[in-house]
């Protein structure tokens, strides 16, 4: 990827974790170009090109790089775990190290290389207190006043998540629907349904909030290995199943590390006939 515009448009790179797929603005040595009206036309599956989650590289002044990050609804997303992996990969093998700092709206993360296109990422400390996470009002944030007694967990983002018996009998769609807009998450939420396995394994399902169902989250892979810990179900240190795959959340003094694998799947223009339309 080169310039991120040409005569004919927008060039982006398609990009996943597990499944859970991003496209990638790079807009490093430029201004900054999405708008949440271009961000949500681009992730029309229809129409546009679709994706879980859009990230903008930008140039960095504290870190070796800046990302911004945009649900498919338009809405912005302060954190995005598997986008933060795979963008830092496409970064180390461009620069040829084997470490970088990125810059997000959680703070500066914090990433390496560890082989065969697997990354880990420190997606920083857990925010436990319910006006970090945020919540509306002042609550036990370890056992919320809503059906299913769920845990809060803030990972630059709000998660909900509820420990059941059998994750594959949820009706992930239905309940996640209507927990996202649940009056005690101001800015709406994430919400994860986890069966503990054992002391080192999660199954995990997913609904993320501005998306939907998808097949890895992984700040809600972070913070549903928090919520599992916090409970006395689990070790510091698991493997979590979702849909899309396995990753290791390993919750360490000085954040939450996520590992698993990235895939840089295409390149790509937008016509400028797209970008017009989408003004």
């Amino acid at each position: 990827m080169q310039d991120i515009r040409n005569h004919n448009g927008l060039t982006f790179m398609k990009m996943h974790g597990l499944g859970n797929d991003f496209v990638v603005i790079d807009s490093r040595g430029r201004d900054a170009i999405m708008t949440a009206k271009l961000a949500k036309a681009i992730g029309d599956r229809h129409r546009g090109i679709g994706y879980d989650q859009l990230a903008e590289i930008r140039s960095g002044d504290s870190a070796d790089i800046d990302l911004d990050f945009w649900n498919s609804d338009g809405s912005v997303a302060g954190a995005c775990g598997n986008a933060t992996r795979c963008i830092a990969q496409y970064i180390m093998a461009e620069t040829g190290t084997s470490e970088i700092a990125i810059r997000t709206l959680r703070g500066t993360l914090g990433a390496v290389t560890a082989g065969d296109n697997e990354v880990s990422v420190n997606m920083g400390k857990p925010q436990l207190d319910w006006r970090d996470i945020p919540l509306a009002s002042a609550v036990d944030t370890e056992h919320l006043p809503i059906d299913g007694d769920p845990i809060a967990v803030g990972m630059g983002n709000p998660h909900c998540v509820f420990f059941v018996d059998d994750v594959a009998s949820v009706d992930v769609a239905r309940r996640g629907g209507v927990i996202e807009h649940h009056p005690l998450y101001p800015q709406a939420t994430n919400t994860e349904f986890a069966q503990i396995r054992s002391r080192t394994d999660i199954r995990m399902r997913v609904w993320e909030r501005g998306t939907g169902i998808t097949l890895a989250c992984g700040s809600g892979a972070c913070a549903t290995a928090v919520a599992a810990h916090l409970r006395g179900l689990t070790d510091r240190c698991v493997q979590m199943e979702v849909d899309g795959g396995w990753l290791t959340i390993d919750w360490r003094d000085d954040g939450v590390w996520m590992t698993g694998p990235t895939a840089h799947v295409f390149d790509g223009v937008l016509t400028a006939q797209f970008l017009n339309a989408a003004k």
